[in-house]
């Protein structure tokens, strides 16, 4: 068949299926892209942020480069749009990569690990530090293009049935915890699961676990954890700013024109600033509303942090000496981190903490 014909009737999924060279796409070119998310539609935060990427997108190419946006379960599953993505199934995802730190480990620090950036030092690592450059080098041997695209902002520590008053509490309990934390949270005794967003509610309405987490009081009111767990913790010192990810295929996006390139990039960077925007400005309405429908909102225990924060450090430097990649980021991200804590300490975190113990 001519190749010309192929992309005419093909399009860019026909070429990428048939194995040929990517062919650029001509300026302006119609194109439709598909997206798999890891999130469940229910979520307008964190679901809604591919959403708003897919928009931008159409509107900035005046409508000619589509793409439609899938949940998590609906092209594939929630936790294997990696390999969706990866292998051409799709043209991009969007996901919390430290889902996949079971592939490498250094998929992690794309996203948040215990102890970790927060969202504005992830993003400034990310934009003006080396993290980009790294984590883009990282990708690129599973064929993926990454951006930014979202950040929660520091979460809480999740829902606990029982009252969590020491270190000791934690051992053998059955908990939903994402991406590198279980690692940590293994250590301290806890039986650490990953289980997909949409899932959380009924296993820990069953009993199949004791715990959950997810991210803050906007989603998880949404999914209803208050109903079955009364005792919400603070904070999720495992996500101190997760950030999320549209991975692109390479060879599809090697194929669009320097236009569409161009217009990946700054829908994504838009997307991002606004997921952040949205769970600020929700999150304290439905803190509020959980703690009126008799929610209690306790601190970790001191033992737990110290704890936790010991066994992080010891876990960073077992990984170092066997993944030379991980090595390789986290080198660079904890130096960031060094400096980043230096800066705020003298600027965000005093003035925060006056500004919080006022009564305005």
């Amino acid at each position: 068949m001519d190749r010309r014909s192929v992309i005419k009737n093909a399009g860019i999924a026909g070429v990428l299926a048939a194995g040929a060279a990517p062919v650029v796409q001509a300026q302006g070119a119609a194109i439709r892209w598909r997206l798999a998310s890891s999130f469940p539609k229910s979520l307008d935060t964190i679901f809604g942020a591919a959403e708003t990427f897919a928009k931008k997108v159409g509107e900035m190419s005046g409508g000619k480069f589509t793409i439609s946006v899938h949940a998590g379960g609906e092209l594939m599953p929630a936790l294997g749009v990696v390999d969706g993505v990866q292998n051409g199934t799709v043209e991009c995802v969007h996901t919390a990569p430290y889902y996949f730190h079971g592939k490498d480990e250094t998929f992690a620090l794309g996203c948040a690990i215990p102890f970790g950036l927060n969202s504005r030092q992830m993003t400034a690592w990310m934009y003006e530090g080396n993290g980009g450059k790294l984590m883009r080098e990282f990708y690129a041997k599973f064929s993926i293009v990454n951006f930014p695209m979202g950040n929660t902002g520091a979460q809480m520590g999740g829902w606990y049935r029982k009252e969590i008053k020491s270190a000791a509490d934690l051992k053998g309990l059955k908990m939903r915890i994402g991406g590198f934390a279980g690692r940590v949270t293994e250590r301290m005794g806890v039986v650490s699961q990953n289980i997909a967003g949409g899932e959380i509610y009924q296993a820990l309405e069953k009993g199949t676990i004791d715990a959950a987490e997810w991210v803050g009081p906007y989603d998880d009111q949404k999914l209803g954890f208050n109903k079955v767990a009364p005792f919400y913790y603070y904070p999720g010192w495992w996500e101190g700013g997760p950030q999320l990810d549209l991975f692109v295929n390479q060879k599809a996006y090697d194929a669009l024109s320097p236009e569409y390139k161009a217009i990946v990039e700054a829908a994504a960077a838009f997307a991002h600033t606004e997921m952040q925007a949205k769970y600020d400005a929700k999150n304290p309405t439905a803190l509020k509303q959980l703690v009126g429908n008799k929610t209690k909102v306790l601190p970790f225990p001191k033992d737990i942090l110290d704890l936790a924060f010991k066994h992080s450090m010891d876990l960073y430097k077992e990984v170092s000496e066997k993944n030379p990649n991980f090595k390789k980021v986290y080198d660079d991200y904890s130096a960031f981190r060094r400096d980043q804590n230096l800066w705020f300490r003298f600027t965000e975190a005093k003035f925060d903490s006056f500004m919080q113990a006022q009564k305005l």
